[in-house]
């Protein structure tokens, strides 16, 4: 997409968000320091993760179109080099001198209204529930007190406690890769949406896709712009690998096509629409995956994340991409330790959305060459708050992770719901390499 102009990018305080005046150095309502506003980092695509570089995947990839040609952006995305961080927190290979670059748009986007620690007829423990067998033709019995049928409108008729919702828990499986969602303990719907699938390259090779999305709360129809966004982009990325696509340039389509679906929900008539659509468009994060033989890619918009753990944890697990928020442009611009910016009010503050008032598409893309077997975990915050760093996310991923898939996303959303739940939690796990067709979970 184009560039904001200068005085577009700085038209808000990036710290309390109060409208600035052209020219400004300071902001007049809390002071704050625009010149300190960091930079974006910039892209380097196809970084070595520990070690040596790995042989290629065995895929002769075409050379990208040169800018502009068909349409299409260029391979060599102007987005994050995020080479991992090791359980110290530490990059785990050098950092690459950046050139100069003109702040980033400073927009500013609070996903955490303000919620009532309990929500009335909040249906139990979904992990609890979802043991319960129904035996086909029966009525339904309450998940709540195991008792009362449940009425045409979803209650249970003796104890009046609301039932879950199809969307409220999603499993799927394809091939080597599995997704697990979960509306959480708090929230009174699930806003999460994911897509998973597995293609095979025009070599023959095999490849998985996994792409998850994090409605922002505080928009209209949070629920729909995730699952628009995750559709979009997983159909485009399973589309684009078999015609020799490069994963890094197809992960870079797929994230502007999920963008402009989002937009177009916001374009829809206004009888379906509770606000006007720039004062409160649906909005969502967007983080995705490819594996292949040899090559990892990752591609982001948002606090979403995407994490690396070695299958035998003989090295250290890294995070694969940097978040856009409040706490990171804090921490870039050395203002405070990850660990006071985290802590602050304002941390989960996301500066990067898909939407239609989004202030600019900034799709980050990374390719990584991984010297070992692992697993790729991708996830909203509604898990990485239970296990923020490279070395906590390590500790809870089952050891047979990369094998059994789907039972490792269980087990990941279980220790989400185990530490509160307060969030929607949705993680995808993708083994790399990645196995043969007709691999899946044991």
């Amino acid at each position: 997409m184009s560039q904001m102009p200068q005085q577009a990018a700085l038209a808000k305080c990036p710290s309390c968000a109060e409208p600035l005046e052209s020219g400004d150095l300071f902001c007049g309502a809390c002071g704050y320091d625009l010149s300190v506003v960091p930079a974006p980092p910039q892209d380097h695509p196809t970084l070595t993760m520990t070690g040596s570089a790995a042989p290629g995947d065995g895929v002769d990839w075409p050379a990208p179109d040169p800018a502009g040609s068909a349409g299409t952006p260029p391979t060599a995305h102007r987005a994050a080099d995020v080479p991992g961080t090791d359980s110290g927190g530490n990059p785990l290979h050098e950092q690459h001198p950046q050139e100069p670059q003109e702040a980033p748009a400073p927009g500013v986007r609070f996903d955490r209204p303000a919620e009532p620690e309990e929500y009335p007829l909040q249906a139990p423990d979904p992990r609890v529930a979802a043991d319960v067998a129904v035996p086909e033709g029966a009525a339904k019995v309450c998940v709540a007190c195991r008792a009362g049928q449940v009425d045409d409108d979803g209650y249970c008729e003796n104890c009046g406690h609301a039932q879950p919702r199809e969307r409220d828990h999603m499993e799927r499986e394809s091939g080597p890769v599995a997704a697990v969602s979960d509306r959480g303990l708090r929230h009174h719907r699930n806003e999460d949406s994911f897509g998973v699938g597995h293609t095979a390259l025009p070599d023959g090779t095999p490849a998985a896709v996994a792409v998850v999305c994090d409605g922002v709360s505080s928009a209209t129809r949070p629920d729909e712009a995730s699952a628009a966004a995750a559709r979009t982009a997983g159909d485009l990325l399973l589309a684009a690998l078999p015609r020799g696509t490069h994963p890094q340039q197809a992960m870079h389509e797929a994230i502007v096509a999920a963008a402009q679906a989002v937009d177009a929900l916001a374009g829809e008539p206004a009888s379906a629409r509770e606000h006007a659509p720039h004062q409160n468009a649906p909005a969502c994060t967007i983080v995705g995956a490819v594996v292949t033989s040899g090559l990892l890619v990752v591609g982001w918009v948002g606090d979403s994340r995407a994490y690396w753990v070695p299958a035998d944890r003989s090295a250290p697990a890294a995070r694969l991409t940097e978040d856009d928020s409040w706490a990171a442009q804090m921490v870039a611009a050395g203002l405070m330790s990850e660990a006071e910016a985290y802590a602050d009010e304002r941390a989960h503050a996301i500066t990067g959305w898909l939407g239609a008032d989004a202030y600019e598409l900034e799709p980050h893309t990374a390719s990584f060459k991984p010297d070992r077997p692992g697993v790729v975990v991708v996830c909203t915050d509604g898990l990485w708050n239970y296990a923020e760093t490279a070395e906590e996310m390590a500790e809870i991923v089952p050891l047979d992770a990369a094998a059994r898939p789907l039972h490792g996303a269980r087990v990941l959303v279980g220790h989400a719901l185990d530490g509160g739940g307060h969030d929607n939690v949705t993680v995808a796990l993708l083994p790399f390499p990645a196995p043969p067709q007709g691999a899946g979970s044991a």
